[in-house]
């Protein structure tokens, strides 16, 4: 059985980041990472559509506000190792960056793979097992034995960054969720968060791939309105994505058994009485013209044609044919147009797993264990997730750095 002083289960962002941690503190330290997947980082790959949002440029007390389950168990972490200290280090890293609207920050080369370069670079001096899967740990005499398909390893301190459930294309399978309760550790209910959303709509393909700007998409719950949500969403072939969807799928999560409505308003900067204004001027200048030519004016020619599908207008009709109720219908479709809403994407579309390891029974200044000494979470492991915008990034470099930097303290 081969000995080591730390070994990290995991070697995704978390996972990384605490091994740096550890040999930023304690280089002489002998560490083993182990990830079951054949290259590090393989996540972060495909964050930001491949260009990875690596964290937010905002204050770092704005953090908490992006933070939506348990964000008073981060204040630790994200003040031990701040945005700004991640943006430094990869600068450091040589891995220039770039802030874009919303501070988000991105690589400038607008390439994960070069976010995961740098990390690798910074633990060149661990040993690094990849295509490695964990079968089995458990402890012994102040020691944790860790079993693989491969070996058998013993070691005093052992971190788990293992991940959640989403995208399990990517090594995300679940198995940290295992070993926690092996430990004796609560798992909070798994959830998945930041994903797309399933429409029941047969006219999808008229607007599939289609983007819409400055959009305001509204929640109701039990014919309730909670919440609004303003900037941009994408078409798909099944439903919806991008931004704002994704931020109202964490919210929506939260009521699996009510009955959730959508509505969209695709001119929220405009007053509905300047747009009825405005239609009727153009109906009064060219009354002969088909409505489907006018509604160009105001959407794009494949959503004009969505919208006026999904409520049954002949595309063809002439402005001079259109009635008062007609019209307002029209404008209501611009301003109120209700999304046939099925359900949210599965789990394993989910970008972030809401639930895992409670944040009760790990100490939130070093990421221990309450209920095992010398074992440490960090990561999407843990009970805490952000919206989209680098915060989820960020809350895995920050639990990764204090665990690593906790662990021989």
């Amino acid at each position: 059985m081969k000995k080591y002083d730390l070994i990290i289960v995991g070697g995704g962002a978390a996972g990384m980041f605490a091994a740096f941690a550890v040999k930023e503190k304690n280089p002489s330290a002998k560490i083993l990472l182990i990830e079951q997947n054949e290259k590090l980082g393989k996540k972060i790959y495909i964050t930001g559509k491949g260009r990875c949002n690596v964290t937010n440029a905002c204050d770092i007390s704005e953090y908490f506000d992006n933070i939506k389950t348990n964000p008073e168990f981060l204040y630790s972490s994200l003040y031990t190792f701040t945005n700004e200290d991640t943006m430094n280090f990869f600068q450091k890293q040589n891995v220039p960056l770039k802030i874009e609207r919303g501070n988000r920050v991105f690589p400038k080369s607008d390439k994960s793979s070069d976010i995961i370069k740098g990390l690798a670079r910074s633990i060149n001096n661990a040993d690094i097992h990849l295509n490695e899967k964990v079968e089995k740990i458990d402890k012994f005499n102040g020691y944790f034995n860790v079993s693989t398909n491969k070996n058998k390893y013993e070691s005093p301190k052992l971190i788990i960054a293992t991940g959640g459930l989403s995208y399990p294309a990517t090594g995300s399978t679940g198995d940290g969720y295992n070993f926690a309760k092996a430990f004796g550790h609560k798992i909070m209910e798994l959830k998945p968060s930041l994903c797309p959303i399933i429409l029941d709509d047969n006219n999808l393909s008229m607007v599939t791939g289609l983007t819409v700007k400055n959009a305001e998409i509204t929640v109701y719950i039990n014919k309730k309105k909670e919440i609004s949500y303003f900037g941009d969403f994408l078409f798909t072939h099944r439903g919806i994505s991008g931004p704002i969807v994704l931020t109202l799928t964490d919210f929506i999560n939260d009521y699996p058994d009510k009955a959730i409505e959508l509505y969209c308003n695709f001119k929220p900067a405009v007053d509905i009485k300047e747009l009825e204004e405005r239609l009727l001027k153009d109906i009064d200048k060219n009354p002969k013209k088909e409505l489907k030519s006018i509604l160009k004016n105001y959407f794009p020619e494949s959503l004009a044609d969505y919208l006026l599908a999904s409520a049954k207008i002949n595309p063809k009709l002439k402005l001079h044919e259109i009635t008062k109720d007609l019209r307002k219908n029209i404008l209501n479709l611009m301003t109120s147009y209700k999304f046939s809403y099925k359900n949210i994407a599965p789990i394993s579309q989910a970008i972030i797993t809401k639930g895992g390891v409670s944040t009760l029974e790990i100490n939130p200044s070093t990421m221990e264990s309450k209920i095992v000494d010398g074992l440490y979470f960090c990561g999407e492991i843990i009970d805490v997730n952000g919206l989209t915008g680098g915060y989820n990034l960020q809350i895995a470099f920050s639990t990764g750095y204090l665990a690593g930097k906790s662990v021989f303290e």
